[in-house]
């Protein structure tokens, strides 16, 4: 048998695939609810946004259900897999935002420095076509991701552009797919319509601090946006109504 390298686990699939095995080993038995985050952060020892990635995780891949304002699901054993999906290479989705926050925000400085009017027009017009699909119910991604890549392309520099486009590629995998969905609506992209405009407007101004300061501010929003609860509280009626029949909640601290 060869030898095959070693390679360092990202901490959200350790935490996934502990929580996996307990659900296969009937810990979790199919139709019960998983202990409230909080809970279940302080028993791992990890922190909640990891654990919110571990989550989102075992949604992917057919394990649990998130039911916003009731809980979070096992799966009945027929709705697991629901797909094969290699997530081996899959960043952490709040990993991959914080590196935007950083890169970004400097790509934006180097932008408001060197960037010409012509690239100032064509990053107004992302932020144009974004708003105009935002509007008409569309998920502008596209529109997001030109809005970003004409930042780095202000700067002239190639080598940023690729990195910026490389980052943003990731948001196209399950783990973030699956994780926007359940904090993505129409009036949270045109609050990011808002924060680009906020952005285009420093880099207009030419001030580097200022575009650093916008850009940060937005991936700082996109950020605390992904790491709050994927359970919005309802009142308790609504939250009986969503669960399933027969489905008992496991017990926990806090009622969750």
């Amino acid at each position: 048998m060869p030898i095959k390298i070693i390679e360092p686990q990202r901490l959200y699939r350790q935490i996934s695939e502990q929580l996996r095995k307990l659900i296969l080993a009937g810990e979790f038995p199919a139709g019960s609810r998983l202990p409230a985050e909080r809970e279940l952060a302080v028993q791992l020892g990890v922190s909640r946004p990891s654990l919110r990635e571990a989550l989102i995780a075992l949604e992917v891949q057919g394990y649990i259900e998130v039911h916003m304002g009731s809980g979070i699901y096992v799966c009945d054993p027929p709705a697991r897999p629901r797909k094969k999906y290699d997530l081996s290479h899959e960043e952490g989705p709040l990993e991959v935002v914080r590196a935007r926050a950083l890169l970004e925000g400097e790509v934006a400085a180097m932008a408001a420095r060197v960037g010409t009017r012509a690239h100032f027009n064509a990053i107004a017009e992302a932020i144009d076509i974004m708003e105009v699909e935002a509007q008409s119910g569309i998920v502008p991604l596209e529109a997001d991701q030109l809005f970003h890549v004409r930042i780095a392309e202000a700067t002239g520099n190639s080598v940023l552009i690729g990195v910026v486009k490389q980052l943003f590629e990731f948001r196209m995998g399950p783990l973030f797919d699956h994780l926007h969905r359940h904090f993505e609506s129409a009036d949270i992209w045109l609050q990011a319509v808002a924060e680009h405009r906020d952005i285009l407007k420093a880099l207009r101004s030419r001030n580097p601090d200022l575009a650093r300061e916008a850009m940060q501010q937005h991936m700082g929003v996109a950020f605390k946006r992904l790491t709050s609860s994927l359970i919005a509280r309802k009142p308790r009626a609504a939250a009986a109504r969503d669960r399933k029949p027969g489905k008992k909640p496991l017990t926990t601290k806090d009622g969750q």
